[in-house]
């Protein structure tokens, strides 16, 4: 029995919701990813660890709030509490494989690919877990043409992201690949969504009358927002993301390594030899052997 599914019972509020932790987890990531190539080797693991979490936790959230506004008619709809913070772990641990590739090896060529490819698997992954650890009376199916798409579209935003984050810029910067990481990773959610057809076993049952989605997933999600919250204020007090540009920059297009000043030189035309005596004005002709 092919099941009604409505994905905004909430109306624009789950989504509008969803686009802004999105975004949250993004500039946050991002800014701790920038701030990891303006620092030492000692310090670059943690900026990109912070990072890491950040954007994970960042993206997890905003699938659930957008799963709040997801009901399917007569089949009241549970999650799996492990297989639901598995995908927060998939999340972390995939989009850090491609934020540390990125931070150690530039944001340029083969490591923007690889680190782009697998962040971009990472929110999939992360997508497609978390779906998996609904419990209703009926079964999911994709489109799978579709499912590549927003597949495509999360490593598209991966890597768009992941080279806006390299470019060592200013804060703007950083706020405004955000905000369209936030818009791809919301539309990679929705597209996944709409491959999706729901079928029920049997007649569907009685009307849903347990817990609603928005009562079951509130919970779950304290601990992630917790820690956007603390990750915020770490970059908020953080001089050089306060102020946008450090006092040095990247040489050499390696990240984490500071510039040396470069030594004085003197003007062109500066370096003249000393004037001779007038008294030993030097002769063209040979000298007297």
């Amino acid at each position: 029995m092919q099941g009604t599914v409505d994905g905004f019972s909430y109306g624009l509020v789950t989504p509008l919701v969803a686009y802004l932790m999105a975004c949250l987890g993004g500039a946050l990531g991002l800014r701790c990813t920038t701030r990891s190539m303006l620092v030492s080797n000692s310090w670059r693991p943690g900026w990109l660890a912070l990072g890491s979490a950040a954007i994970g936790s960042g993206i997890w959230t905003m699938h659930f709030v957008a799963m709040m506004g997801f009901t399917v008619k007569g089949a009241p709809i549970h999650y799996d509490k492990p297989t639901t913070f598995a995908s927060l772990g998939v999340a972390i641990v995939m989009v850090g494989v491609g934020i540390f590739i990125v931070g150690y090896r530039g944001a340029s060529g083969t490591a923007l690919f690889t680190g782009g490819t697998i962040t971009g698997l990472g929110v999939a992954s992360m997508h497609y877990l978390g779906m998996a650890g609904m419990r209703f009376n009926g079964k999911l199916e994709y489109n799978t043409l579709t499912v590549a798409a927003s597949v495509v579209i999360a490593m598209c935003a991966a890597t768009a992201a992941l080279w806006a984050a390299g470019q060592v810029r200013g804060f703007l910067w950083s706020v405004g690949a955000s905000l369209v990481m936030g818009l791809a990773v919301s539309g990679m959610h929705y597209t996944g969504m709409a491959a999706l057809s729901v079928h029920l076993h049997g007649a569907g049952g009685a009307p849903s009358s347990g817990d609603s989605p928005a009562e079951l997933l509130a919970p779950m999600m304290v601990g992630p927002l917790a820690f956007l919250l603390l990750a915020g204020v770490v970059v908020m007090f953080d001089p050089l993301m306060v102020m946008g540009k450090p006092e040095w920059t990247p040489t050499e297009n390696k990240p984490g390594i500071p510039a040396h000043a470069d030594a004085p030189r003197p003007p062109r035309g500066a370096a003249i030899r000393p004037r001779r005596g007038v008294g030993h004005r030097s002769s063209r002709t040979p000298q007297n052997r």
